[in-house]
């Protein structure tokens, strides 16, 4: 067993920084920052695999890796992820899809949930264990993202209250005999030619795979909304992540299909077009 309150002095000494010190430490044992500082007060301990995994998060981080990935997990909502470079790490702005999925089907549970381009899992647990389907199903074209994803599932299994099912493909291909209430994504949308301008905390640690697409960030859009009727139900709703910059010009591509109605895009946190909601209409 080791003293938290000489590890917390040694990672602060080690970081420049006790508040960051906390944050890793917390991070590292899932609790809160202010809960180790009242074990420290408490004079608490931790076991020695615990203090090798900090050290650890320490080593990454001071080797310039994203803090996530350093500590392995990112909190989304009311859920703890482990993360690694297979998958992005959430982000808050995806948390409001969740929101809008809720809001659109809140008066008609039940029906299947569709997340393409799970990652972490991120999206499809969270509806797991925030809506009222039947079923919800996960799709990736990675098979190490669903390695991950498929973990966070059994490790927080008893948070469900709602079946999450995986799947191996691109686009909708791996759903295609589903008849969904509901497709979510958060598909990757950064021209190749913009990777330049990225942070390099991303564009040098995050998978390019879930980063960046063809037709100037749109062919991931392009593929769900022409292919998304052959998977909704009738009145079934599309909720799309969208780059800020091109989240209108998504949205006129959704105008154009002439399958869809209802079309709005909603801003993120910081006021920005984010969110591209859009209801098939159904067959003729």
């Amino acid at each position: 067993m080791h003293s938290l309150r000489m590890i917390v002095a040694h990672i602060a000494n080690t970081l420049n920084s006790r508040d960051q010190a906390r944050e890793l430490i917390a991070a590292v044992l899932e609790c809160t920052p202010s809960a180790v500082s009242q074990r420290v007060v408490q004079d608490g301990s931790i076991t020695n695999q615990q203090a090798d995994a900090v050290h650890t998060a320490v080593t990454r981080l001071q080797r310039g890796m994203p803090f996530a990935y350093a500590v392995g997990n990112a909190a989304f909502r009311h859920l703890i992820l482990h993360v690694d470079e297979r998958v992005l790490i959430p982000r808050p702005e995806t948390e409001l899809l969740i929101d809008h999925v809720l809001a659109l089907t809140r008066t008609a549970p039940g029906g299947v949930a569709i997340d393409i381009g799970t990652g972490s899992g991120a999206i499809a647990l969270a509806l797991a264990q925030e809506g009222a389907f039947d079923r919800v199903v996960a799709t990736d074209i990675s098979e190490d993202a669903l390695q991950v994803a498929h973990a966070n599932a059994v490790r927080l299994a008893h948070a469900w209250r709602t079946p999450v099912e995986f799947r191996l493909g691109p686009d909708l291909e791996p759903v295609r005999d589903v008849r969904a209430t509901v497709i979510v994504s958060n598909p990757p949308y950064i021209a190749p030619h913009e990777a330049a301008s990225l942070p390099a905390l991303v564009r040098d640690w995050e998978p390019h795979t879930a980063l960046f697409a063809d037709n100037g960030g749109q062919a991931r859009y392009e593929a769900l909304l022409r292919d998304a009727p052959q998977v909704l139900q009738p009145h079934g709703w599309l909720v799309l992540e969208c780059d800020s910059e091109r989240a209108h010009d998504t949205a006129a591509i959704a105008r154009a299909a002439g399958v869809y109605d209802q079309i709005v895009v909603h801003p993120d946190l910081t006021g920005r077009p984010r969110i591209l909601v859009a209801r098939y209409i159904g067959a003729p």
